[in-house]
């Protein structure tokens, strides 16, 4: 009964399952040890960042380049600030201790000994960084030679909180802190890096730093999960439809075996089978006499003519006969005058 299963079609379906259902299984587990991954590297992170405020600052040059293990470390560095280059990033919050109020980072370029400028950000202040109640509350930065000390941070990119990479801001503001966007606006060079201090000058509050890019449960974490679950319902699915098609072809094959199809049609499909039976019925209601209305018309327009036919022999038969009595009729006559 279950001979269909060696038919070419039902290979090609046992290949794909055999080979989709494993595929979904290592694609949903990739995704979920990447998910913990990231979970890990969280928790891992936060470890870090504790650790780092009450550890002791290290020299910038020994913190660089920035990575996931680097960032958020307390770093320290010499130099002098840049006054004519003060900045204002604008569209920044602080959620955890203003509710998320809008408003905006104070940065400055520490020009360091070994010629180049390292972004400081300063502090953060609420309200708009176009108006000039909220600007005229900006403190100038110190003078002279200065010791900063802050949590390293990596540049910003496109896909971080807050970057306005558009362009189009007003001279003075910063969408984005990076040295590739700094590079345009100070003729000398900047690290590819920034810290945010530690201890803000009053009225500026200082910036937490932020968790390392790929380390912290952000969307593209729940996104890998969202992936795990997709990829095992995909297994179940493949699952689910190869029993589907199965218990068809296999009550198909039955009643092929009982009788009830054309035993050439027990692995097809059935809806086949009701086609044929329709168009067979069809069949026989035409030779029952349905037939279209036209030849209806003209069978009887044959017949009407068949009976004129017929009728007109029939007179001209009867007038022949009644022709032939009397001539009959008069020899007899004139015999017996005879």
């Amino acid at each position: 009964m279950y001979r269909f299963l060696l038919t070419p079609r039902w290979w090609g379906i046992n290949v794909f399952a055999v080979l989709a259902i494993p595929l979904c299984l290592f694609m949903g587990s990739w995704q979920l040890s990447r998910f913990e991954d990231r979970v890990d590297t969280h928790q891992q992170q936060e470890d870090r960042s504790a650790r780092a405020k009450t550890a002791a600052a290290r020299p910038l040059a020994d913190l660089l380049p920035v990575n996931t293990v680097t960032s958020g470390r307390q770093t320290s560095a010499r130099g002098h600030y840049d006054t004519a280059h003060q900045l204002l990033v604008p569209g920044r919050t602080l959620k955890d201790r203003h509710g998320g109020q809008q408003g905006f980072y104070v940065l400055n370029l520490l020009r360091t000994d070994s010629g180049k400028a390292l972004p400081v950000v300063r502090g953060w202040l609420p309200g708009d960084a176009g108006a000039k109640a909220a600007t005229a509350r900006v403190p100038a930065p110190p003078k002279g030679e200065v010791t900063v000390t802050g949590a390293l941070q990596a540049s910003e990119n496109q896909g971080t909180d807050g970057v306005q990479a558009g362009g189009g801001l007003p001279q003075g503001q910063l969408g984005m802190i990076s040295a590739a966007s700094l590079v345009n606006i100070v003729p000398y060079e900047v690290y590819d890096a920034w810290i945010t201090l530690t201890d803000a000058q009053a009225p500026l509050h200082a910036v937490p730093p932020a968790a390392a890019e790929g380390s912290g449960l952000d969307l593209k974490a729940f996104q890998n999960l969202g992936y795990t679950g997709e990829w095992f319902v995909f297994a179940g699915f493949v699952v689910f439809m190869w029993f589907r098609l199965f218990r068809r072809d296999a009550e198909a094959a039955k009643d092929a075996a009982l009788g009830i199809v054309p035993e050439g049609d027990g692995g097809g499909d059935a809806s086949r089978a009701e086609e044929r039976g329709e168009r067979q019925a069809g069949g026989g209601d035409a030779a029952a006499g349905d037939v279209p209305q036209g030849e209806g018309k003209a069978g009887e327009r044959g017949t009407d003519r068949g009976d004129e036919r017929g009728a007109d022999q029939g007179e001209t038969q009867g007038e022949g006969q009644a022709a032939g009595q009397d001539e009959g009729r008069g020899e007899a006559a004139r015999a017996g005058k005879a």
